[in-house]
């Protein structure tokens, strides 16, 4: 079953996709990325010997439940919509770490963040924080999570003086 954290990192995927394609048209980029990911689904159950049950649904349903789908498709969208904001955010708390010099995977975890922290009001900080430490972590290495703790923690505090 696909959970908000899944709708994260296949978000995460597709803004490294963008990231790495200027120019890319993400409403036509989004459904290919679905029927990818149906594809891979798909193979893995070959590889298994396991058949996946006939179904009528749309190929994005099988990969992920609507809400996840929406979920992850919110952020990608949100996050592309508000980039220059975001970057320029991102910039002002990275002064010794020009965005071009970060990796793709550091930057777009971040942006995921800050599209979270600043535009996303029901999601906990305490949640995103967390959630985008794993994502560095996961998909790059350790000091990468730590980074993206550093630079987060910092925006966390000014956006919200009296938590922890």
């Amino acid at each position: 079953m696909a959970t908000r954290r899944q709708g994260r990192e296949w978000a995460l995927q597709m803004l490294f996709q963008a990231d790495m394609n200027p120019g890319l048209d993400i409403e036509k980029s989004i459904p290919k990325f679905w029927r990818q990911q149906y594809t891979c689904k798909v193979e893995e159950a070959e590889d298994r010997d396991v058949e996946l049950p006939a179904s009528k649904k749309p190929v994005e349903d099988r990969v992920a439940p609507p809400k996840i789908r929406d979920f992850t498709e919110k952020l990608v969208r949100g996050v592309l919509g508000h980039l220059d904001e975001i970057d320029d955010k991102l910039a002002a708390y990275t002064k010794n770490w020009p965005l071009y010099r970060m990796g793709t995977v550091e930057r777009n975890v971040l942006r995921l963040a800050f599209y979270e922290l600043l535009y996303c009001s029901d999601v906990p900080p305490a949640v995103v924080l967390n959630e985008a430490i794993d994502l560095a972590k996961y998909f790059s290495n350790t000091d990468s999570g730590r980074f993206v703790n550093g630079i987060l923690d910092r925006l966390n505090k000014d956006l919200h003086p009296t938590s922890k």
